[in-house]
């Protein structure tokens, strides 16, 4: 009789954690709007192999956005998978964009809907305070 009482004390206890975490399981990601201080694509310059002493390399590009989201200045990579891939056209400097954090990765929203994956690489507090302009200069990390 303890036992079957400790094993239904348990699966109540169980049934009871599980309901609690339940409706944290079911929050969708909360998207903000932030304002995209610089927009660049840059090359990072790769070493395949050496012929004599002769470095024989491939250029791979990225894309560097620095994105207001806040009070904080978030500098991220984002790395296309074919060199040809673009960001959107109307990702420019000024430009508000919906975006969220996700540990050290920004996503940010498309026009059409699409979430773009960055990769975080250095952040910090940016408060626009009065009698400043409106973007912070831009930050070279």
């Amino acid at each position: 009789m303890l036992y079957t009482e400790f094993g239904m004390q348990r699966s109540a206890a169980t049934a009871l954690v599980f309901l609690l975490t339940l409706p944290s399981l079911a929050v969708e990601p909360q998207y903000q709007d932030a304002v995209l201080v610089r927009v660049e694509q840059k090359v990072n310059t790769r070493v395949l192999y050496y012929i004599v002493n002769t470095p024989i390399t491939k250029d791979e590009p990225y894309y560097e956005v620095s994105l207001r989201l806040k009070d904080t200045l978030y500098i991220a990579r984002y790395n296309p998978r074919h060199a040809d891939d673009t960001l959107p056209e109307g990702w420019k400097a000024g430009s508000t964009v919906q975006a969220r954090v996700d540990g050290r990765h920004l996503f940010i929203k498309s026009a059409g809907g699409v979430d773009w994956k960055f990769l975080i690489t250095n952040h910090k507090a940016s408060k626009a305070t009065e009698g400043s302009p409106p973007h912070p200069a831009p930050v070279n990390p």
